[in-house]
């Protein structure tokens, strides 16, 4: 059992030394989004949606024209989502811009729901970029704060 995860630790060490950064990038953000969806759990977080049916919901215009895919849900400082991240289709390499949830709608087709936006294409395209970094090799995101200070002992 050891020498297997020790072989998969290395297959997955490898594997991301020959990404390059935006790969990593691209990795680190799906990680984080699908953990900060799990931790929402089915609580509603927009339009109707938990975050989970956001992040599986595709961007589109009103002519039903796929604009792109969400990437990440972007929250305020009150918890309330603001805006998403999102994936412009057919963008090589690939380009990310934020989009305000106000504005958006939501449409179902079968067991798909996506988002409905008036922006156009050229408007999508227009967004300033988001740029992808890499969390450095080796770190971890930090710790919540304790809720209450430690007791000191008596003495």
């Amino acid at each position: 059992m050891k020498k297997l995860l020790t072989a998969l630790a290395c297959t997955t060490l490898l594997a991301a030394c020959g990404d390059d950064a935006s790969d990593v990038a691209e990795d680190q953000l799906e990680t984080q989004a699908e953990a900060s969806a799990a931790a929402a759990g089915p609580a509603i977080a927009a339009l109707g949606l938990t975050e989970a049916q956001l992040l599986d919901a595709d961007l589109v215009g009103t002519d039903n024209a796929d604009l792109g895919d969400v990437t990440r849900v972007d929250r305020g400082a009150d918890g309330s989502v603001e805006s998403l991240l999102i994936e412009i289709e057919d963008s090589n390499p690939d380009r990310y811009v934020s989009v305000p949830i106000a504005g958006l709608t939501t449409v179902t087709r079968g067991d798909d729901i996506d988002l409905v936006t008036t922006m156009g294409r050229d408007q999508i395209q227009a967004l300033p970029e988001v740029t992808l970094t890499p969390a450095p090799m080796g770190s971890t995101p930090p710790a919540p704060a304790p809720a209450s200070p430690a007791p000191t002992p008596a003495g």
